[in-house]
This record gives C-alpha cells, sequence and structure tokens, in this order.
C-alpha cells in the first residue's frame, strides 16, 4: 500500500492528494478504501484524521482531513455555508462553442432497479451553480476548470452532460464509459477560510492520466 501525498499539514488539518480509484468508505464488496491510510496519516497524533467532505471513488485531488472532532464540525460548517473555494479540472469527451460560463442547473435524485441511482437535472431539485471556463483543448477534448458554488453530488459530472452538453470523459453513468480508465475529474485546489488563523490552500498537481492524455497542469 503506498503512502499519499500530503499536500497541506498543521495540528488541526491534512489537505491529501487523494488517489483516482480510491474510495473514501468501504466497499461493501470489500477492497482498499481511505480507511486502510488513515493510520499512517496520524503522524504523531493519537487520532486517526477523518475526512470532512466527499469525493467519488474516480476523482482524484484534495481531500480535507480533520485532526480533531472540533476542527472536524468547523470544517464542515464552512462547506455548508458555501465559504470553501473549491476548484476542479475535468476533461470532457468532446469540444465547447464558448469559452467560459456559468451553469444553474437544479439537480434531484432518482433510482431504478436497471440503472440505480443517479442525479438527473429537475425544477423542483436542488438549487446547484457551477462557473466554468476552457483551459485547453486537445485532439477533441476539452480540459476545463470548475468552480463550483454549490456542492450536491454528482453535481460537476451532471453539469457538464446536461449543462454543457459534453460530459466528462469516461464517465459510465451521464456519458458512456469510454475513452479513460476512469471518471476525468481532479480536484485541483482547496481554500478553506478560519477565524484567527490563515486558511487551509491546497492544491494538487494534474495526474498522470491526465498528462497522457496531452494535458500539462493547468
Amino acid at each position: 500500500m503506498s503512502a499519499l501525498h500530503i499536500l497541506f499539514e498543521d495540528g488541526e488539518a491534512l489537505v491529501i492528494d487523494k488517489p483516482g480509484g480510491l474510495p473514501i468508505e468501504r466497499p461493501r464488496k470489500g477492497g482498499r478504501s481511505l480507511e486502510d491510510h488513515l493510520d499512517d496519516l496520524k503522524l504523531g497524533f493519537q487520532r486517526a484524521p477523518m475526512p470532512v467532505h466527499r469525493l467519488d471513488t474516480d476523482t482524484s485531488g484534495c481531500l480535507l482531513l480533520a485532526r480533531n472532532p472540533k476542527a472536524l464540525k468547523r470544517f464542515a460548517m464552512a462547506f455548508e455555508e458555501r465559504v470553501v473555494e473549491k476548484r476542479y479540472l475535468g476533461i470532457l469527451d468532446g469540444e465547447l462553442p464558448e469559452a467560459e460560463g456559468t451553469i444553474a442547473l437544479s439537480l434531484s435524485k432518482i433510482s431504478s432497479a436497471e440503472k440505480g441511482w443517479r442525479m438527473i437535472p429537475a425544477k423542483k431539485g436542488k438549487p446547484s451553480v457551477t462557473h466554468w471556463r476552457v483551459v485547453a483543448r486537445q485532439q477533441g477534448r476539452t480540459l476545463v476548470e470548475f468552480r463550483p458554488e454549490t456542492g450536491r453530488t454528482h453535481q460537476i459530472r451532471v453539469h457538464a452532460a446536461s449543462g454543457l452538453g459534453v460530459p466528462l470523459l469516461g464517465d459510465p453513468v451521464y456519458g458512456n464509459g469510454k475513452g479513460a480508465a476512469r471518471t476525468m475529474l481532479h480536484a485541483a485546489g482547496l481554500v478553506v477560510p478560519r477565524a484567527g488563523k490563515p486558511p487551509i490552500e491546497a492544491a494538487a498537481p494534474l495526474p498522470a492520466d491526465f498528462a497522457a492524455l496531452g494535458f500539462a497542469d493547468g
């Protein structure tokens, strides 16, 4: 089990660079997860750190961990109050005519026996807003920076597929699942303000599978 790269560390927080494909919680069918790494991430502290927010299993990049329950509560509140700055980079399976914009598309969860659960655009869903801009284009694909205002489940994936009309490369739920071994989404940056302390700031470099598709760090 390889060690996880630490992007930020102080007495109450860690930010790690989560690899794509590593689930945060143990899958029902078993297998590796972030839980296997938590003891190693104590780094001399008595408590194992706790994840503050979620990233999809396929999504790589910045994941904030709290080192004590009080910090966990404060950081979780910062996410709830939408004061956390989140920056994602994703590869779209196609090209976009525009260079930037904002997607405001409310989302709701549905479930069916055939397809399982997924998020869909719905007028009566939860309000969801994502700002985006094109970073680079390469061989009919587009590297896009996403800055979500809200933090809905699968928000960027649905906003890409339904808001922009072009799904993320490799997305098996909102796209065709082809072109990459995973959904190509990377949590590239995170800024968490703290009262009376400098903010938590972290940036995760683009992983090797992005570079293999011709996209250097954005």
